[in-house]
């Protein structure tokens, strides 16, 4: 049988020291009887042990080496010096990282930024378009339309107005239309409607002739303003002669202007004179009988009106010289 190897030194013991076996228990069976000595001797020896990096030229094991060698490794990577590169280097990555939290961040505000952009953009574009559109000949003039005329003629007018025809609708110049429907002394105002695509409409109010004034030139028809709208030799049927002192810018005639449109249409078809010195004494007389009517001044024209068109109702004016409606409350017949 062979001896084993004594170990080398280590610990502070001998290196001439053999390693003994640990005694072993003595094994006890089921029946819990001894084991004979004889038996405890013929075990075999226990081998040798040899502890790895242990030997003559080692002192320590090969993890504690390696623990060293990779502290004086750390070491030297902490010490070493840093270049321009890493420096570089962080600072890109540090960079993007703010980038990121920053988008991270403010994604909730730029949605709502790219909202508001677009839809800025879209009313811009569309604003665009329809003042582009407006302004081409997609909406140019092809049709006039003159409304409300009574005594001009709406053919005329139109004609007046026919320069206008292929101007854009957007386009269209109020100056030159006033300027082509001043020839008309008829028209007191008008008013201008587009209708998409093509046509223009022109609403005109005429003037209400009162009466005519006997001049040197002949009888002048005029309105309530005192407007010259027709000159004749010849006294124009249909309308009174008006006599008014001071002339058109006098206070009798601004009397007689507003009596005049107060009255109903079928009373004032039965005027043949109106006459007034001053404001407040103006006087109608009736064709036909030469019935007078008292007027008074043209306050509360309106119920004057009124009363004397009951008046005539009831006593028609042949039979009757006098009609007093200057006090409308206690009118008089004579």
């Amino acid at each position: 049988m062979r001896r084993p190897s004594p170990l080398p030194p280590q610990g502070g013991r001998p290196a001439d020291t053999p390693l003994r076996a640990r005694p072993v228990e003595p094994r006890r069976d089921e029946a819990s009887q001894p084991v004979a000595d004889e038996d405890l001797q013929e075990t075999a020896p226990i081998a040798p042990l040899f502890l790895p990096g242990a030997g003559p030229g080692r002192s320590k094991p090969d993890s504690a080496q390696d623990a060293e060698r990779t502290d004086a490794e750390r070491v030297d990577s902490d010490t070493a010096p840093v270049g321009w590169r890493d420096v570089w280097r962080a600072a890109r990555s540090r960079r993007k990282a703010l980038r990121a939290e920053v988008r991270r961040f403010t994604v909730r505000q730029r949605r709502r930024r790219i909202i508001w952009l677009s839809a800025a953009a879209s009313l811009v574009l569309v604003t665009i378009a329809t003042v582009g559109a407006a302004y081409s000949p997609l909406f140019a003039v092809e049709k006039i339309s003159i409304v409300g005329t009574s005594q001009l003629s709406a053919a005329d007018v139109e004609a007046a107005l026919d320069g206008e025809r292929g101007t854009p609708l957007a386009a269209i110049d109020a100056s030159s239309i006033k300027a082509a429907l001043v020839a008309f002394p008829l028209v007191e105002s008008y008013t201008l409607e587009a209708r998409p695509p093509h046509e223009l409409v022109v609403r005109i109010v005429e003037r209400t002739p009162i009466g005519v004034i006997s001049g040197a030139a002949g009888y002048t028809l005029v309105d309530a303003a005192g407007v010259a709208l027709s000159t004749s030799p010849t006294p124009p049927a249909g309308y009174p002669l008006i006599d008014a002192a001071g002339g058109e810018d006098g206070v009798a005639f601004a009397a007689i202007g507003k009596t005049m449109r107060a009255l109903p249409a079928d009373l004032r078809a039965q005027v043949t004179q109106v006459e007034a010195k001053t404001a407040d004494d103006v006087t109608l007389t009736l064709g036909g009988t030469n019935t007078r009517v008292v007027w008074g001044s043209a306050d509360e024209s309106a119920l004057k009106a009124l009363v004397l068109q009951k008046l005539t109702a009831t006593r028609p004016p042949d039979g009757v010289a006098v009609y007093d409606v200057s006090s409308p409350e206690v009118p008089v017949i004579r």
